[in-house]
């Protein structure tokens, strides 16, 4: 009898550890969710790629957010032009890029609350005489393809001809400085930090438009965009979100977005 109490005892006390341990690995398992966050890399100093390692604001701001909900990050690098197709694929759960919050953006992806206040710049030689957008007729405009930026030239009544489109901006920085285009309009932020670092450009006339980035996330998750919303918020109140700006634009606090802006309050059209 006594060897029977024994088996049951210990019977007892191994299906009470494997209980107890299950239930911690699914604790575990609930506390560091992984999502996987697309980035285009070639929009600095938001998001950038040196030697292997992505870096920028975006970068740091959704590893903020993502560590304030308890979860991870897996970055996977990809073209901007293939961010919304694989949002729509399930092939990622969410993005960072600059990405302007746009009508037609919202019909096939959701949008986080927006992070920043962005607007187009147009960018030109140091010796040029273009001195705003209005002087642009009949020149050759580079800009990086199937962004904002296209999308504003051609509700403008630009040619096709006269806009040149490339796979990343750092191609259409290079076009401006070789000749092969008279200037560059693009999202002012990344204007201004080519601008720094080089001085035979200039950035001309006010800015063109008045936009706002959101980061965007799959349609299939909505639980997702609630938790970074709530991440978000939470590095605005410990000071994480001002430091970056502190980190990624010398303290310029001009695209801080310090009340919160829902994404159907700010979409622009397009």
């Amino acid at each position: 009898m006594k060897n029977k109490s024994l088996i049951v005892l210990a019977t007892s006390l191994v299906s009470g550890l494997v209980l107890a341990y299950g239930a911690t690995s699914v604790a575990l398992a609930q506390s560091a969710t992984n999502i996987v966050v697309g980035a285009d890399t070639t929009f600095p100093p938001f998001e950038t790629e040196t030697n292997g390692e992505v870096t920028g604001f975006d970068i740091d701001m959704i590893k903020a957010i993502a560590k304030a909900e308890g979860m991870t990050v897996s970055l996977k690098t990809l073209p901007f032009n293939g961010i919304i197709p694989s949002l729509q694929a399930g092939s990622i759960d969410a993005a960072v890029a600059g990405i302007t919050i746009k009508t037609s953006r919202m019909q096939n992806v959701d949008f986080s609350d927006a992070y920043y206040k962005s607007g187009l710049s147009v960018l030109v030689k140091k010796d040029s005489d273009i001195k705003g957008f209005d002087d642009l007729k009949g020149h050759v405009v580079a800009t990086k393809k199937a962004t904002s930026s296209v999308d504003y030239m051609t509700a403008k009544g630009f040619q096709s001809d006269y806009i040149k489109q490339f796979q990343n901006i750092d191609a259409a920085y290079q076009a401006l400085e070789t000749g092969g285009a008279d200037a560059v309009i693009f999202d002012n932020p990344v204007n201004v930090n080519f601008k720094t670092a080089h001085d035979d450009v200039k950035i001309v006339g006010p800015l063109l438009t008045g936009e706002y980035y959101g980061i965007a996330i799959s349609k299939q998750k909505p639980e997702l965009a609630a938790k970074i919303n709530d991440g978000l918020a939470k590095i605005k109140q410990n000071g994480e979100y001002q430091k970056l700006f502190e980190t990624y634009f010398g303290g310029d606090t001009s695209g801080m977005v310090k009340e919160v802006q829902k994404p159907a309050s700010v979409a622009i059209s397009g």
